[in-house]
């Protein structure tokens, strides 16, 4: 059922985002290695950056987690009612003009 507040009150697959970002690091981690040992500086530092966004991806993820089932509730919460008095937008509605 569409309220009109999702974006306000949407849910993020954090676990689903845990693993994609564990196994980017896995391959970029493996990539910087093998890259490293064949000599190819120029990709063995691009995976190495790559490595790094996942890493901190994952760190952020990892925070996100730890906060509670307030931030990332599981299959035993409801969804979250829609604020009172209508849906709240962080942005000016914009009005038809005829």
């Amino acid at each position: 059922m569409r309220t009109g507040s999702e974006p306000v009150t949407a849910r993020s697959a954090l676990r689903a985002r845990f693993w994609l970002s564990l196994w980017g690091v896995v391959w970029a981690a493996f990539g910087t290695a093998a890259f490293s040992l064949v000599g190819r500086p120029g990709w063995a530092a691009a995976c190495g950056v790559l490595w790094v966004v996942a890493t901190v991806d994952m760190a952020v993820i990892v925070r996100h987690l730890r906060q509670g089932p307030h931030y990332q509730p599981g299959r035993d919460v409801p969804p979250y009612r829609p604020p009172e008095g209508g849906p709240r937008y962080p942005w000016p509605r914009r009005t038809r003009h005829p």
